[in-house]
């Protein structure tokens, strides 16, 4: 059984890009909060290996979690709060460069399978208006950074150098390679 530990719906689309259907999803129930000190790719990978050592399975089930994080420096933007949060994210992020890291842990039994994927997006200079108005989309809710590339904050993006469906949360050649490693036969 191929288990997705993700209730994220982008997750699930872009499996199905390269014909993977999960049998089950099951969002596992973890801490986010980062460690004192943690920097965001060792935090991220930390995250997408506890999210599939957390899922539930069987010995021969495979099981694919993964973890999103915006990092503008050392500095980890999870997913915001509230608007107010979303709003300071984005000024944050405006006129800089800032990377995404997505990582992805695959588990059978007790053996996981890793990757780390890190793209870097430029955000073009936002005015208060643009923040606004992307803040009232409500687009920006459950996302990392505060902002999905794949919708209206595209247009705020002129800019990436990495990973588009890593961006987007599931970066997908180095997912069907960790599933194919994992023995998993749907993955094209």
């Amino acid at each position: 059984m191929f288990i997705l530990g993700s209730g994220s719906p982008r997750r699930k689309e872009l499996l199905a890009q390269i014909g993977v259907v999960p049998d089950d999803i099951r969002p596992p129930d973890i801490n986010e909060t980062p460690l004192k000190g943690e920097l965001p790719r060792p935090y991220c990978a930390r995250m997408a290996r506890e999210k599939a050592c957390a899922v539930d399975a069987l010995p021969d089930d495979v099981v694919l979690c993964a973890d999103t994080t915006v990092a503008l420096g050392r500095r980890i933007l999870g997913k915001p709060e509230d608007a107010t949060e979303a709003a300071a994210f984005l000024k944050l992020l405006s006129g800089r460069r800032h990377r995404v890291i997505t990582a992805i842990a695959v588990r059978v039994a007790e053996r996981v399978w890793e990757k780390d994927v890190v793209s870097i997006v430029r955000m073009k200079s936002l005015s208060q208006a643009e923040i606004q108005s992307y803040i009232d989309s409500e687009d920006w809710r459950g996302k990392a950074g505060g902002y999905g590339i794949q919708g209206p904050a595209a247009a705020l993006i002129p800019w990436i150098s990495g990973s588009y469906t890593g961006i987007v949360g599931l970066p997908l050649a180095e997912t069907a390679g960790l599933l194919q490693a994992a023995g998993y036969r749907g993955a094209s």
